[in-house]
């Protein structure tokens, strides 16, 4: 057998169970499990495969990570990583995968907050990848980041530990349901957030890899999706310097409700910014 056999058995199985892009990532499962990049695959898929018992180990963990992925586990939790923002961040089932959409987000507070002496306060921290990549290509001051799940706050300090070795400002990691561990003197010139947002109507009709495998702590903002930004604008303020801006992250028909609550909050600038496929995406409001 060679290796694009193998890998053809991997694409069938994924293909009989219905799996989204089985071809994609079936090579990422077999890249994975043979420790090889798209170059090195290209000139041994013709090859055949050893017959010895490394080799068939590496076939059985092949096979053995197909059949999970038919099961609708997330790719990125078979790999244990997800790439952010050119970053590659560890994940598990105790976080959201990091999406495509969120790096809007970053990208806008990195084009309209400029100053290094900045400090952030990053919301609903998860895997750490909004903090961690404002630390990184921001350079601030002082980034801290929050999360109410212990488990996904270990998961935000592997990241930390193995992304920002070379980082010179303050980084700090602290477990808080929203602002309540806060001092009432802790103060910030960012805040940022991406909080659960979806509606809890809508969550069972989901895709099975979002719906079961990722965390619903993460997901779920309530019966109008609304929770969470009502308790930003309400609170935000009082550990938002003057003059600072809260940047969220948004679901696609959110825009008018998340800035009416900012603006009946008493923020100004309010807007909506949309994300590459032309969704709106994020709101900021300033002080």
């Amino acid at each position: 057998m060679t290796m694009q056999q193998l890998l053809w058995q991997g694409v069938q199985e994924l293909n009989k169970a219905r799996v989204p892009d089985p071809e994609l990532d079936a090579r990422y499962l077999l890249l994975e499990v043979f420790h090889l990049n798209l170059a090195s695959f290209l000139a041994l898929k013709a090859r055949g495969l050893g017959e010895d018992e490394e080799t068939e180990g590496k076939c059985r963990e092949f096979m053995r990570l197909i059949e999970a992925r038919a099961g609708r586990t997330p790719l990125q939790h078979l790999t244990g990583t997800q790439e952010f923002m050119g970053f590659e961040f560890l994940v598990n089932e105790h976080v959201l995968i990091p999406r495509q959409d969120t790096e809007t987000l970053v990208e806008l507070v990195l084009e309209e907050q400029k100053d290094r002496e900045k400090r952030v306060l990053d919301m609903c921290t998860g895997s750490g990848c909004i903090a961690i990549s404002l630390a990184l290509m921001g350079r601030y001051r002082h980034v801290a980041a929050l999360d109410v799940s212990a488990e996904a706050l270990k998961v935000a300090a592997g990241n930390r530990d193995r992304l920002l070795g070379g980082y010179d400002g303050g980084f700090e990691l602290f477990e808080s349901n929203m602002f309540s561990a806060l001092g009432t003197d802790r103060t910030f010139d960012v805040i940022v957030s991406n909080p659960p947002y979806i509606p809890s109507r809508v969550i069972e009709g989901l895709a099975p890899e979002v719906r079961d495998h990722e965390p619903r702590i993460a997901l779920d903002g309530s019966e109008d999706g609304l929770t969470f930004y009502r308790i930003l604008a309400q609170e935000a303020r009082n550990h938002l310097a003057e003059g600072g801006s809260i940047y969220m992250e948004i679901g696609y028909d959110q825009s008018e409700a998340v800035e009416g609550l900012f603006r009946t909050g008493g923020y100004r600038d309010v807007r909506t910014f949309q994300d590459l496929a032309g969704q709106d995406r994020v709101v900021r409001a300033r002080r």
